[in-house]
């Protein structure tokens, strides 16, 4: 086949005229860059976010091409909520410090837990989220998503003291809603029962009450679902239904052990 048949063939099929991969590139340069401007001793606030301020405005004009979406103008709003999210953040690290042993300093929270990580791009993202700026909020979590294993999606709601530990495979969806001082292990899955793309606008996922521990490999689903305040979900639980506040739930492994020595 002629080099020119080839390239007509694949041209022909790249028809979305608003898919453009700078996009991704820019929103992780941002994302970075917003990080490291509300933690970073040494980076300088002021320059930084004017430079965000710029980058921000190339990055609405990629994404706003419907008619009527929210654009450049969302930037002074949201920069008027960065401290409010900055005392949010401080309070989930120093949950973190204060209920895992392994942690030295909150410092290493900061530097090195991708569990914090994943919360912090995800509290950056969920305001512009309600903000209803399109595409670039979950690009955002999937910059967490593709460095820690943690998928968040920016339009869960998620209150305070939130601990995530090791992070690696924890799922939270759209919906779902967590309230104060819930601490989840790795491979947490807070998701839908079922996907249907007509229960879009309807809440898919669990709501889990305040001081809620849920430990490695549960999985709770539903929008109905509810964990009641105070209770403990143990580890490979699975879980479609509410359980009441202070309540103990754990999965019964039948464990077989052979000794074929002779």
């Amino acid at each position: 086949m002629e080099l020119q048949k080839i390239i007509d063939q694949i041209e022909s099929q790249k028809n979305l005229p608003n898919l453009n991969l700078s996009i991704k590139e820019k929103t992780e340069k941002f994302t970075q860059k917003l990080f490291h401007t509300l933690f970073d001793k040494q980076t300088p606030v002021r320059d930084n976010l004017m430079e965000l301020g710029m980058d921000f405005e190339v990055l609405a004009k990629l994404v706003c091409w419907e008619p009527g979406s929210p654009c450049q103008d969302i930037w002074s709003d949201y920069i008027e909520l960065l401290p409010g999210i900055l005392e949010k953040l401080h309070l989930d690290a120093q949950a973190i410090a204060q209920n895992d042993p392994a942690a030295n300093s909150v410092e290493e929270v900061y530097l090195s837990y991708p569990g914090f990580y994943a919360i912090a791009i995800y509290r950056f993202s969920h305001e512009l989220y309600k903000f209803g700026l399109p595409l670039v909020p979950r690009l955002m979590t999937e910059c967490a998503h593709s460095s820690t294993g943690t998928d968040i999606n920016p339009g869960a709601q998620i209150g305070n003291s939130f601990f995530i530990d090791h992070a690696t495979g924890v799922v939270i969806g759209e919906t779902a809603v967590i309230e104060d001082n819930v601490k989840i292990y790795q491979g947490v899955t807070l998701g839908a029962l079922t996907v249907d793309k007509t229960l879009r606008n309807i809440k898919r996922h669990p709501t889990i009450e305040r001081n809620v521990t849920i430990y490695a490999n549960a999985t709770i689903l539903g929008g109905e679902t509810v964990i009641g305040e105070n209770s403990i979900i143990g580890g490979n639980v699975w879980l479609t239904k509410s359980v009441p506040k202070n309540s103990m739930v754990s999965h019964t492994p039948q464990i077989s052990i052979k000794n074929n020595a002779k």
